[in-house]
């Protein structure tokens, strides 16, 4: 009977990576971890922008609610109602006013770094005379502080007079 003793190699019994394999996983752990804190930035930017509108939003409602609740009365003799103070017919508009946006981001409210300024224009046209019915637009222009763009929220209302 004959035994075989195999001969041992140290370098193909040895186990490990390769530099190029470290690399490589280096590598793809940098790309996924790049993209993780690039979604995280990207929902973040979108939360902010999602706030501020949504202020905006409400800035606008609160300008058409306000006109909206000016007493109007068109058959009282003799008329007089708080918004018919222009020319028949001719659109009714504020001269826009500026508001600061209640929102958070750094510093204090009273600093020049904090302040989120908006416009917001109510304007009231006629739509009909007979019966007679309004349109109240209330339009909210901001910019968004991290791209610099515009933007417009709008709310528009149809009113009846009182009755």
């Amino acid at each position: 009977m004959m035994l075989r003793l195999a001969k041992h190699n140290r370098c193909t019994s040895a186990v490990g990576f390769t530099l190029i394999e470290t690399l490589v996983a280096f590598a793809v752990f940098g790309m996924v971890a790049g993209g993780i804190i690039f979604g995280y930035i990207q929902t973040n930017r979108m939360a902010e922008w999602s706030a501020i509108s949504l202020a905006a939003q409400s800035y606008a409602g609160q300008g058409a609610e306000q006109a909206r609740a000016a007493k109007w009365e068109p058959w009282a003799y003799p008329q007089s109602t708080n918004t018919d103070q222009w020319p028949p017919g001719a659109p009714r508009t504020n001269a826009g006013m500026n508001y600061i946006f209640d929102i958070p981001i750094k510093g204090s409210p009273d600093s020049n770094n904090f302040a989120f300024f908006v416009t917001n224009v109510v304007t009231i046209s006629n739509v009909m005379l007979n019966p007679p019915l309004r349109q109240i637009t209330s339009q909210v222009t901001w910019t968004f502080y991290l791209t610099g763009k515009e933007y417009t929220n709008t709310v528009v209302l149809l009113r009846a007079p009182d009755q």
